[in-house]
């Protein structure tokens, strides 16, 4: 059969400490016309993030030297690299949907390897300048609107949007609220998500979600973000 001009093939990290997974998954990425590459480790998986700026990423959450949440979360602090978790069936399945909102998808082993890259050729999909679904650049809830460009949110006064004070993490914190202003995040949840590396207390996120708190209560937005006694904080209305 003759070979047509294609685009490049797209190039996907395979971040799973089982050799035996790995080349299963490679092989079958190359039979659907992908390419991919082998990281044993999370450290290594950033390393080759860094590198090779792979189009996808698909990371097993159990990985050694540094654990998947850990290396979504530094994937997410550099850009939008689309990335699929694997995870065992006695994952933390409440968890794990929690990682939806930064994570493209999951899938649960043991699993079947079609299906695996057909999840990933559709995300891919998705990715692409005019695919499947726009990229959101801006977030708007209320009178809040976070510019996911830039990293800046602003709250609508008289017309007018005006600039909220935010540091980077209070930034975060808040644009994860906001993706789901009714859903309760528990604060494992947030630190992995949002904080940066080495702030490794729960309580953490208790003071920077005070100095949040009192940043959107200066512009008239209190009451937000919420605390769900023993759970974490949810937005909640913004109004």
């Amino acid at each position: 059969m003759p070979h047509s001009i294609a685009e490049p093939q797209s190039l996907v990290l395979i971040a799973e400490d089982e050799p035996e997974i790995a080349d299963i998954l490679s092989a079958y990425l190359q039979r659907s016309g992908l390419r991919g590459v082998h990281a044993a480790d999370g450290r290594r998986t950033l390393d080759l993030h860094l590198s090779l700026k792979p189009d996808l990423i698909v990371l097993d959450v159990q990985m050694p030297c540094v654990d998947g949440w850990q290396v979504l979360s530094e994937v997410r602090r550099r850009g939008n690299t689309p990335v699929i978790m694997l995870t065992a069936l006695d994952q933390d399945i409440d968890k794990l949907m929690g990682l939806r909102i930064g994570a493209d998808d999951y899938v649960v082993k043991p699993f079947n390897p079609a299906e695996v890259v057909a999840r990933i050729q559709a995300v891919l999909r998705r990715a692409r300048p005019g695919g499947d679904q726009p990229t959101r650049r801006f977030i708007r809830l209320g009178r809040l609107q976070a510019d996911l460009e830039s990293h800046e949110i602003a709250v609508q006064n008289d017309g007018r949007f005006l600039p909220l004070p935010l540091t980077l993490t209070e930034f975060r914190l808040l644009v994860h609220l906001m993706r789901a202003p009714h859903r309760v995040f528990g604060r494992e949840e947030l630190l992995v998500a949002c904080l940066p590396e080495g702030e490794a207390l729960e309580r953490t996120v208790d003071s920077h979600v005070s100095k949040l708190r009192k940043k959107l209560e200066a512009v008239g937005l209190g009451g937000i973000p919420a605390s769900v006694r023993g759970v974490g904080y949810r937005l909640g209305s913004v109004s």
